[in-house]
């Protein structure tokens, strides 16, 4: 991956593909490359939509390679949700594909002159660009499908539904999982709308003729991976738990534990959690003939994904994960699966994120506008986004936007994006995270639900204040290392409690690149990376005032408990005080 493809949309004639070298950006990939480009190369001033925005997408520093977990994609961009720095994160193919090819990253830029849709397709001759408004107001479905009957079933695809084509800030891009389904996507922050501002429905990848990346150490390199495999299958989470009930098995966990956002993050336990939680789940899809383990791009060993058939055996979605389930589910008071997976469908064909649509949601049952529990009721708005009607626009525009327009106090977002399954107000730590992480309220970015909930790392009191801020920082730093890499984030369960495997993954960096990192090396990577994005959004005009969790957050008590968010805005200061 020594070079970088660069495609100028707005360009004389029509769009022009350029490959270069690398360069600067060396021995960077995946969250690093994405945010260090948009850093260094987006005016923190411009308009998110505008030509002087970027969009980027690079695989990992270990994709493409033999490496297990390594298949993770990292997209970037001045975000139309937050209005600062933005990764977006996913799974599927594309990014082990695209790093075969021998490119770091794809950078989208300029501004078309028409309102042409353009596909893109890439292959180991090449790169060609051409217009096919055909697939206008396609869903991601349907363009995969007939990239599939244009191209053949050997390619990966990089696609926005009519979300993005309509740019509404809570759009998604999708990729391929392994049988070229669009059921993986870089959700958050409102990378759709980018890539639909840049004119693109859809990227093709085809590296057929082209081999794995090779190591530096191959005979070293092969040594480790077995033991970070192993390391991995050992450890009871990545080993045991998500592999037999996907990431809806934290639903009981996290709803025992009084932390699962109920009807409007108003509660925080749900009475029908048992109806959706993973257990429940993965019973259903063996039942129905669909897949409880299932890995969403090649080389995962971990395989917490799966496929959800409907009540008569027919495919309907991948296995809604548990931020999916809780966003459609217990957040919107709803307590049936095939709901909930209807409206994961609709959410990846359209391209939007499930998180912010299942707070949008929640927000406007807040408002009136229909009652908590009614699924069909959901399912409609949905439609509606799809449609492109004006309250359907509303919703697509997420949860802050929905809030605004429909007069709702508590609207449980942060730099305007909705918050994931988990209340601060019980879990203390992840309320740090989305409070100060440069990509609004993201649990991934730091997820100290590790040792909040399930005593991963040790353990920290969820409902205290006392230890949250360095649980916090540590993790964000971890997280900004491993985003770089293309590593699966549910690594970090291992890596948190077995030294062994946060040494054999260090060890796979330095096979692979002839490096000689330390554990300090590694965190001081994070650090440079976090840097850079705090950077970007202080100069488009973020202070500490934006590292805040919604006031409701701090005056009203979150049920079992009784708790409100106790860390305090001069804590919240300290966090990238190191």
């Amino acid at each position: 991956m020594d070079k970088i493809l660069r495609i100028d949309v707005g360009a004389e004639g029509g769009p022009k593909a350029t490959t270069v070298p690398i360069g600067e950006y060396a021995g960077l990939g995946g969250r690093a490359l994405t945010s260090a480009i948009v850093s260094k190369e987006v005016p923190a001033a411009s308009h998110p939509l505008g030509e002087e925005n970027k969009l980027v997408i690079a695989p990992g520093l270990l994709s493409g390679s033999m490496s297990a977990m390594s298949g993770r994609i990292s997209v970037g961009a001045k975000s139309p949700l937050t209005g600062g720095i933005k990764e977006a994160n996913s799974g599927g193919q594309p990014s082990q594909v695209l790093a075969r090819l021998g490119y770091a990253a794809i950078v989208l830029e300029g501004k078309p002159k028409g309102d042409d849709l353009y596909k893109i397709f890439i292959n180991k001759d090449g790169v060609k660009i051409s217009v096919d408004n055909t697939l206008k107001m396609f869903g991601n479905y349907d363009v995969v499908e007939k990239m599939k009957k244009e191209f053949g079933e050997k390619i990966a695809c990089i696609s926005i539904g009519p979300a993005g084509e309509m740019k509404l800030a809570a759009s998604s891009v999708a990729f391929t999982d392994m049988e070229l389904r669009p059921t993986r996507h870089a959700g958050r922050g409102g990378m759709g709308a980018v890539m639909g501002s840049k004119g693109v429905k859809v990227i093709v990848l085809d590296d057929t003729g082209m081999s794995m990346r090779q190591p530096k150490d191959a005979d070293k390199f092969k040594e480790v991976n077995k033991k970070w495999i192993a390391g991995l299958q050992a450890h009871g989470v990545t080993g045991q738990a998500l592999p037999a009930y996907g990431t809806n098995v934290l639903t009981n966990i996290i709803n025992e534990a009084g932390g699962y956002p109920t009807y409007n993050f108003k509660e925080g336990r749900f009475a029908g959690a048992a109806k959706i939680s993973g257990e429940v789940e993965a019973e259903t899809e063996t039942k129905r003939g669909g897949v409880a383990t299932h890995g969403c791009h090649s080389g995962c060993v971990i395989r917490c994904s799966g496929i959800y058939n409907d009540k008569d055996g027919h495919y309907l979605t991948k296995q809604p994960e548990y931020e999916t389930v809780w966003a459609h589910g217990g957040n919107c008071g709803i307590d049936d699966l095939d709901t909930i997976a209807m409206l994961d469908f609709l959410d990846d064909n359209y391209g939007l994120d499930t998180i912010d649509m299942g707070a949008a949601i929640g927000v406007a049952m807040e408002a009136g506008l229909l009652k908590f529990g009614d699924g069909q009721g959901a399912i409609n708005l949905i439609k509606e986004v799809g449609k492109g009607t004006p309250l359907g626009r509303i919703i697509g525009s997420g949860a802050a936007v929905t809030g605004k327009v429909l007069g709702v106090e508590r609207v449980p977002v942060v730099k305007g994006q909705a918050m994931p399954a988990y209340d601060p107000r019980a879990v203390q730590g992840i309320g740090v995270t989305y409070a100060t992480s440069p990509m609004g309220a993201d649990h991934t970015s730091g997820y100290a639900v590790t040792s909040n909930i399930l005593g991963v790392g040790g353990t920290v009191d969820p409902l205290r204040p006392e230890g949250q801020v360095a649980l916090s920082r540590a993790l964000q730093i971890a997280t900004a290392f491993i985003d770089s890499l293309g590593m699966c984030i549910f690594t970090a369960f291992a890596l948190m409690d077995q030294p062994e495997t946060n040494q054999a993954l260090i060890d796979l960096v330095n096979a692979f690149y002839g490096w000689n990192w330390t554990a300090d090396d590694t965190a001081e990577f994070g650090k440079k990376v976090l840097t850079m994005e705090r950077d970007f959004n202080a100069r488009a005009g973020f202070t500490k005032e934006q590292d805040r969790l919604p006031l409701f957050m701090k005056n009203q008590p979150l049920a079992p408990h009784n708790v409100t968010f106790q860390v305090t805005d001069e804590e919240l200061d300290q966090v990238f005080n190191w």
